[in-house]
């Protein structure tokens, strides 16, 4: 595990290195980010940016959503892989929108987990993103490579528990932030196969090169 020290110089580090900490995700409207986040599962973001344009088009309002057949969300979102269930779940979720929550997507991790295909990485990026909550963690797979390379949590792999670790050690004000920048970091540096240590910004600090 990493000291405090090494855990801010590590934020510190990497803020220098990625200073727009966003989602890679494409959207407009808080319901559009719940919606391309649900596609992103099992799916990388930039697949599901070449579709959304056309799918956002076709339907251009939640209440267009809610009244979508699921047959034809289908034929938007197929490349994404899974497409029954994401686009039986993003109709669905429409309809909970508004008949719930009065066609906002709700600020509460209880009530966004209550909505059809929401888990808790999709909460925690609403939280974050949409709300700029304090403490939202968003734990995907690059998320849990890095923080174990790193030293930042230990032998972890289900989401939840590191999702409970990594709370407890990031300042909450930048915890949202960092997971995007573990994102960021994970895709042109920390790579799963081949990590380019010898360009890694925080390589004198990862337990991976230092121990």
């Amino acid at each position: 595990m990493r000291t405090p020290e090494q855990v801010s110089e590590m934020i510190s580090r990497l803020e220098k290195e990625y200073p727009l900490a966003e989602c890679t995700l494409d959207w407009r409207r808080d319901y559009e980010l719940l919606f391309s986040a649900r596609l992103a599962a099992q799916c990388t973001d930039a697949r599901v940016n070449m579709i959304t344009p056309a799918l956002f088009a076709r339907f251009p309002t939640l209440e267009a959503f809610a009244g979508a057949q699921v047959e034809e969300v289908e034929e938007y979102v197929r490349s994404c892989g899974f497409y029954h269930t994401k686009a039986s779940d993003i109709v669905a979720c429409a309809q909970a929108l508004l008949i719930r929550h009065g066609g906002k997507v709700p600020g509460t991790m209880e009530e966004l987990l209550a909505l059809p295909g929401v888990g808790r990485k999709t909460a925690n990026l609403i939280l974050g993103d949409v709300f700029n909550a304090p403490g939202a963690v968003v734990v995907d797979t690059h998320c849990i490579r890095l923080s174990n390379r790193m030293g930042l949590v230990d032998g972890l792999k289900e989401p939840a528990k590191i999702e409970r670790a990594l709370r407890e050690i990031l300042p909450a004000d930048k915890s949202s932030d960092f997971c995007h920048r573990l994102v960021l970091h994970g895709r042109a540096v920390c790579g799963a196969r081949r990590p380019q240590c010898e360009r890694c910004c925080v390589a004198h600090v990862c337990q991976t090169i230092t121990g």
